[in-house]
């Protein structure tokens, strides 16, 4: 009988310091992890230049002001749709330095063609 509690003992030894190693696990990656806030408008985007990390996982948070607005970064391989008052959550791991342009793909009228710019991927 003896033997079965230091077991029982022993095993839930063995599930705490797997909880407690798991649990860090997720806290360090979520303390890695950029976050950027974006609002978007009729022709522009805020902050227009955003920098990264390569490497570092990158979360972009929009929030669109007015309209349905879009995201799109070819270079990076990334893009969504920014609904009016919503926030939207895109994420993503940068695999190269660099500088890659953005802009928006949703016709939000004339002026359009100006709602663009960077995201910087630092080594």
């Amino acid at each position: 009988m003896r033997s079965g509690k230091a077991g029982l003992f022993a095993a839930s030894i063995m599930v705490a310091v797997c909880i407690m190693l798991i649990a860090g696990v997720f806290a360090v990656s979520a303390e890695t992890e950029q976050v950027v806030q974006i609002t978007a408008k009729r022709f522009e985007y805020s902050p227009k230049d955003i920098t990264v990390k390569m490497g570092v996982p990158v979360v972009l948070e929009f929030t669109s002001l007015d309209r349905l607005h879009g995201f799109n970064c070819p270079g990076l391989g990334i893009r969504t749709d920014i609904p009016p008052k919503e926030v939207t959550r895109l994420r993503f791991v940068p695999q190269s330095a660099g500088t890659f342009p953005f802009h928006c793909d949703n016709f939000c009228g004339d002026g359009h063609e100006g709602m663009t710019g960077t995201i910087i991927v630092k080594e």
